[in-house]
């Protein structure tokens, strides 16, 4: 008699998930790792696909089934080795990678109603026992190449090129604006998502095996795009999107709203130990305040999490489209739902008032070409909430890098992304190539890893055609 399939007999158990109501009194990641053999257990409910969806849905391609498969059987060292191959950093994408919209969600078992694999707890899970056992082999270069790139940028998609290009043997030096390397891994993300020593380990690694990283410099400002141009052979701009969009109508303003990024970044400049002057003032603190969240994005999510523990009096999300039409995750709108967050769908700010924000209720009209629906006030819908604190999280752009770096050669998009060729990265300017979010838009942490490490190649090979052209 033919036996059941793994899928059939073992149902999807997710990792241990903290309570709510512990879990907004700490900072802590609130998911647990496999313990014992539930992550060979879960892995094993792979069905092996013939045309595995879960591989094409994710950004990196990674080779999910197979790794699977050998967590399955117990080879938990050659299942990281082959999901460390596609990825620079596989325990960190495994922890913020919305997987229920990537691979999870095309996973042939969700999509017949098993519940799909927990691939992402199981790249987790691989991730932290590689550096628990000591699998995490330090950047060691079969041999040193004669030639420097300078990245600009310590976010995802720098870091995964330095990694890359050291790896190949060239000299590497990362330059950030900030005081640590890591960008929005660091800066953005909340540490309930992401904890900083997750990130600190993979840049020390990246130090130790020779990246040298200039902080607290700004290019364009501190060092100039001509000046690094003369230090190195090759430049990658990595510097994501910073540029928030605001609010427009009668009373917002600079003074009177905070964009996501900056009460992102000072909430967890304060759990790194800073002292952020405009924490202590109150003006980035949701201790005690009704706050309203704009946006309906991730980063909208962390906003309102993080309001959450800060001790806020209550937290709403105000986003204009639906639930089904959110962008962001269901999986942190479950989280956040649970946390006591409340969301107002459909609904648009108008004006703010002095102690709240006038909204007006929306509704999606009928679809356009593409099939996105577009959103249109209803008559007579106008409603307030109580706000005392307003956080922006209507998404970011690009600066103005033309300017910034003082290189009008540099194409731009309409929008300010870098204009780049689609096969080797390069930029209006020779030697100077580009990557991540200042290329695509504001993205997912797993494309900017995906950009960084293709462009990391492209270098890699445009440096060796010099060298040859050289020899010649």
């Amino acid at each position: 008699m033919s036996r059941s399939p793994s899928f059939v007999r073992t149902i999807r158990r997710p990792p241990a998930k903290t309570a709510a109501g512990k879990r907004v009194r700490a900072f802590t990641e609130i998911v647990a790792d496999f313990a014992g053999s539930a992550a060979g257990e879960q892995a094993s409910r792979c069905s092996d696909c013939g045309v595995p969806f879960c591989q094409s849905a994710c950004p990196l391609h990674n080779d999910i089934p197979d790794w699977l498969r050998l967590t399955g059987e117990g080879r938990l060292r050659e299942a990281w080795e082959l999901a460390s191959a596609t990825s620079a950093m596989p325990e960190i994408c495994g922890r913020i990678c919305p997987q229920d919209r990537l691979c999870e969600g095309l996973c042939v078992l969700e999509q017949s109603g098993w519940g799909a694999v927990t691939i992402g707890s199981v790249e987790r899970y691989l991730g932290d026992l590689a550096w628990t056992n000591g699998w995490v082999e330090p950047i060691r270069p079969s041999r040193e190449r004669d030639g420097s790139i300078g990245v600009i940028g310590a976010g995802p998609a720098g870091l995964a090129a330095a990694d890359r290009l050291r790896s190949e043997g060239w000299a590497v030096t990362v330059y950030d604006r900030h005081d640590r390397p890591g960008g929005l891994l660091i800066y953005g993300i909340p540490g309930f998502k992401l904890e900083k020593d997750v990130v600190e380990r993979r840049t020390r690694r990246l130090a130790d095996g020779g990246v040298v990283f200039e902080l607290g410099c700004d290019v364009g400002a501190d060092l100039s795009m001509a000046e690094l141009r003369a230090r190195h052979d090759a430049v990658l701009v990595a510097v994501g999107t910073y540029q928030a969009r605001a609010l427009a109508g009668p009373g917002f303003g600079p003074t009177t709203t905070v964009p996501a990024l900056d009460y992102l970044i000072a909430s967890n400049r304060v759990g790194l130990g800073d002292t952020v002057p405009d924490y202590d003032s109150g003006r980035v603190d949701a201790k005690s305040e009704h706050v309203v969240v704009v946006g309906g994005g991730d980063t909208a999510m962390d906003c309102v999490r993080t309001a959450v523990r800060q001790g806020a009096a209550s937290v709403t999300c105000l986003y204009r489209r639906d639930r089904e039409n959110m962008p962001g995750s269901r999986r942190e709108v479950e989280h956040a739902e649970e946390e006591g967050v409340r969301f107002e769908w459909l609904g648009a700010p108008k004006a703010l008032l002095g102690d709240g924000v006038r909204c007006v209720r929306m509704r999606l009209s009928a679809p356009d070409a593409a099939g996105r629906r577009g959103v249109e006030e209803v008559p007579g819908g106008e409603f307030d909430l109580p706000a005392t604190l307003v956080i922006e999280a209507l998404g970011y752009s690009p600066e103005d890098l033309l300017e910034r770096f003082g290189a009008p050669d540099l194409m731009v998009r309409k929008g300010g992304e870098l204009r780049v060729d689609p096969k080797s990265f390069m930029t209006g300017l020779e030697g100077v190539f580009a990557a991540g979010d200042v290329v695509r838009g504001p993205s997912l942490v797993a494309w900017a890893v995906r950009d960084g490490q293709d462009a990391a190649a492209a270098i890699h090979r445009w440096l060796q055609a010099r060298v040859q052209e050289q020899a010649a």
